[in-house]
């Protein structure tokens, strides 16, 4: 007997497809250089906006939003591993995509945060707006930092995505659609999951969006 059952609420996915958006243009605009920098800085302010508002959201949101709910310890990774933890006791992310999900709001804060405080070495029109408060020699090394780990960062949504497609095309599990109606279907009932109201979630958010632009417009 299969169950379809509701593990992913609305913010989430806003959450997950919007920051998909702006990576895309975040990875653009870099790439062009030049006046797209312009663009480039207000992605990143905005994906700055949606780390926070995860990381608050992984406290206060959802079951399957929260960390408590997903982020195990090496036994629950070793059982996933070994096949020993059924798909219907981990809705949401199993334990190695708590992993996944840890390490890339890691990555994603190590990027914007460095992209804050980068210059623009090629014209120096469009600096990171700490960049004056850190002096031009500190600014530049964390550039190379900045332009270094979006490679980690890029590796890490290659290896996103093709976990995706194994579980496509191995566990018949369609990820995509799941992130994108918030359903999915499992082949035993699964325990009770709780969701939290979107008003909650806008006020994440605009608290989020507080906090990046005291940061961005104290300087």
């Amino acid at each position: 007997m299969t169950v379809q059952v509701k593990i992913w609420d609305v913010p989430t996915r806003l959450f997950h497809w919007t920051l998909v958006g702006l990576f895309g243009v975040m990875w653009y605009t870099g790439e062009q250089g030049g006046e797209a920098l312009q663009q480039h800085f207000l992605a990143g302010y905005a994906i700055a906006t949606l780390v926070i508002f995860r990381l608050i959201w992984g406290v206060l949101g959802s079951d399957t939003a929260r960390f408590s709910q997903f982020v195990r310890g090496p036994s629950a990774v070793m059982a996933y591993l070994r096949g020993t933890l059924p798909e219907h006791e981990a809705p949401g992310h199993n334990p190695m995509g708590g992993l996944m999900v840890l390490a890339m709001l890691a990555l994603l804060a190590f990027q914007v945060g460095t992209g804050l405080c980068a210059s623009d070495i090629d014209s120096y029109l469009w600096d990171g707006p700490l960049a004056k408060r850190i002096g031009a020699d500190l600014s530049e090394t964390i550039t190379g930092w900045h332009k270094a780990a979006f490679d980690v960062l890029l590796m890490a949504v290659i290896t996103h995505v093709t976990a995706i497609v194994f579980y496509l095309l191995f566990k018949k599990r369609n990820l995509v659609k799941a992130m994108l109606t918030g359903q999915q279907i499992f082949d035993a009932p699964v325990q009770r999951l709780a969701f939290v109201r979107g008003s909650i979630a806008l006020l994440a958010l605009l608290v989020a969006a507080g906090a990046v632009y005291g940061l961005v417009t104290q300087v």
